[in-house]
């Protein structure tokens, strides 16, 4: 009888968890589509009886048919000027590249900008644009007038289903645990369970009630702790403290991100900061199976390219004022250049392609005539450096690409051993600890695929790929709504590098794509990469504007005393009268010049 209830008991809570993974994802997909994604209104451009809503905190200007502010006349340029907003509600314009000269009435606008408030024109070669500011209860005003706002779901009850997910993970692991870890991973369950609920009252607290994206970190950390349950329970103290470290990185990026201008200030630092990190992973590290990726700290091992991979993507977004510039363009250029020899040099493949992959969308994002034409060169250049440099292992493995089979006990063995314990596991696998695989060398890292495949079934693994898929498709469809192109090419290029991660470990670990040895986000054990994965989710989270749906995002501010409204008109006039008188004695000087070579 105890055999006969052990059975259904465990089958029973195989398929419970399928339906709980199920519910829980389409719950948020069905949240995140059926909730509009209106864009803000900040301010309007008329153009004789036309009226253009300004809907982001930069926007571009110009003839081409994706700008922002699309005029399509001879006189103005594709793209021809960029306004943009600050936290505080100022707005300054911007002559993109000096392509036909932009005046703010008939101030010249130069490098720096020039600040534009409520009723100033905006002279493109000729053609004029009135500008009108929105005040901060104007535009509560028109957004309370939308309607169909659509459905959110109850984030409540969708993280009751993760709670619940993970009770039944914590049940089939005491069926098939040693019983001197099961309080350790008893223990790791309830301190995930009490996470994900004190950071969801944290946000209801603020009035925030968006918690989709949170909600599949946690699901996909809830599979990692199952991992690590498995193959390594007597670390599970060491998986909960870097848990707790992500979901804190996590909170801190997302509230440093709330002020654009704090966010423009550290990119220096940080683009030295990750430079520093990879120079002493080339010269300090050990080699360990031809890579040199890993250094050794009081008895942690620490893998600097996964905290650089975030460094890379904060350096690599760029407001738009500055997207155009040839010198930023040139320092990121450079900057990626760098990251990849070194990647190169340490031999780190994987993580190196990884960064490729995200520097051709940050290139695309980043459109603008000369600095495509750049980026794409420099780009066709890395991949070129890449294959050069390749190391002897690295032509190994793609030598057993699609040949796994015919040396099972060699270059093939990691590969035929995944798939065959993904084959044992069918549909509905094992049991969460009940696999084999996990005694094989990178099982619960780059072959965690089929260790999930294993233990709880194709199914539920494939509900982990649907769940980054999930986030990458929320990064693209936020990223048109978002107030900066920071967000917008943050948030994009966080997320591919995930679904880069995640397709390169599925595909690997199947023998459908060369192994590089690259973790599955959130699921695969590593300190460093967990602490990644969620220092990423903080730019999906800026770059969603909502109402009342992230936290790293806060209502823009706007200038509502008149006396600082007139005294910023002041010393635009005295700004505009100072240039006029220098203008002058420019031309004064020209024509005595002139006189005396006569």
């Amino acid at each position: 009888m105890q055999g006969e209830f052990f059975s259904y008991t465990l089958t029973a809570s195989k398929g419970i968890l399928l339906l709980l993974s199920v519910a829980i994802l389409l719950r948020c997909l069905r949240s995140m589509l059926r909730e509009r994604y209106d864009p803000e209104t900040w301010a309007y451009l008329r153009y004789g009886k036309e009226r253009f809503p300004v809907q982001h905190w930069e926007v571009i200007i110009g003839r081409a048919p994706d700008a922002d502010v699309c005029i399509p006349l001879r006189e103005v340029a594709r793209t021809h000027a960029i306004l943009r907003r600050s936290e505080k509600g100022e707005w300054r314009v911007f002559d993109v590249l000096g392509r036909g000269g932009v005046w703010v009435n008939s101030l010249f606008v130069d490098d720096d900008g020039v600040e534009v408030t409520d009723g100033d024109t905006l002279n493109l070669n000729g053609i004029c644009l009135k500008f009108s500011d929105l005040s901060m209860q104007r535009r509560e005003k028109l957004e309370s007038k939308r309607s169909g706002v659509g459905r959110r779901y109850s984030p409540a009850l969708t993280l009751l289903m993760l709670t619940a997910f993970q009770l039944f993970l914590l049940l089939q692991h005491s069926f098939f645990a040693d019983t001197a870890y099961l309080p350790d991973i008893a223990l790791g369950f309830c301190s995930l369970i009490v996470m994900e609920w004190s950071c969801f009252n944290a946000m209801r607290i603020i009035n925030r009630s968006g918690f989709e994206i949170e909600t599949l970190a946690f699901y996909l950390s809830s599979l990692g702790m199952s991992v690590a349950a498995s193959s390594t329970p007597e670390d599970m103290y060491k998986q909960i403290l870097l848990t707790l470290a992500g979901l804190v990185l996590f909170l801190l990026c997302g509230w440093w991100q709330r002020s654009l201008h704090r966010t423009a200030r550290a990119r220096i630092p940080v683009a030295l900061g990750a430079l520093l990190l990879l120079g002493i992973n080339v010269v300090a590290s050990d080699v360990v199976l031809g890579a040199r990726n890993w250094l050794e700290f009081w008895g942690f091992s620490f893998q600097p390219s996964e905290l650089v991979k975030v460094a890379y993507v904060y350096v690599g977004a760029a407001t738009l004022d500055r997207l155009f510039r040839q010198r930023n363009l040139y320092v990121f250029i450079a900057f990626s250049a760098i990251c990849v020899m070194a990647l190169a040099l340490i031999g780190d493949f994987g993580t190196a392609l990884v960064f490729f992959v995200c520097f051709l969308v940050i290139s695309f994002m980043r459109s603008g005539s000369v600095a495509t034409v750049m980026l794409a060169v420099t780009g066709a250049v890395l991949a070129g450096f890449l294959a050069v440099s390749a190391r002897p292992y690295i032509a190994q493995r793609f030598a057993s690409w699609g040949h796994v089979w015919e040396d099972i006990y060699d270059t093939g063995f990691q590969q035929t051993r995944a798939m065959s314990a993904a084959a044992a596991g069918g549909l509905f696998g094992k049991g969460a600890g009940n696999g084999w695989l996990h005694s094989i060398f990178a099982a619960n890292t780059d072959l965690v695929f089929g260790m999930i495949c294993e233990e709880l079934g194709l199914l539920i693994a494939l509900c982990t790929v649907a769940a980054v898929i999930l986030l990458a498709f929320f990064a693209v469809r936020s990223a048109r709504t978002g107030r900066s192109a920071y967000y917008g090419i943050a948030s994009c290029a966080a997320m591919s590098i995930l679904l880069v991660q995640m397709a390169l470990n599925v595909f690997g670990s199947m023998d459908i794509l060369p192994f590089t040895g690259v973790t599955f986000p959130f699921v695969s054990r590593g300190g460093s990469s967990l602490l990644s994965c969620w220092m990423m989710m903080a730019f999906l989270k800026s770059a969603d504007t909502r109402r009342e749906a992230s936290f790293a995002v806060r209502p823009g501010e706007t200038i509502s005393s008149v006396s600082d409204l007139e005294a910023r008109r002041e010393a635009k006039e005295s700004a505009r009268q100072a240039q006029k008188e220098r203008r002058s004695r420019e031309r004064a000087e020209k024509r005595g010049k002139g006189g005396s070579a006569q």
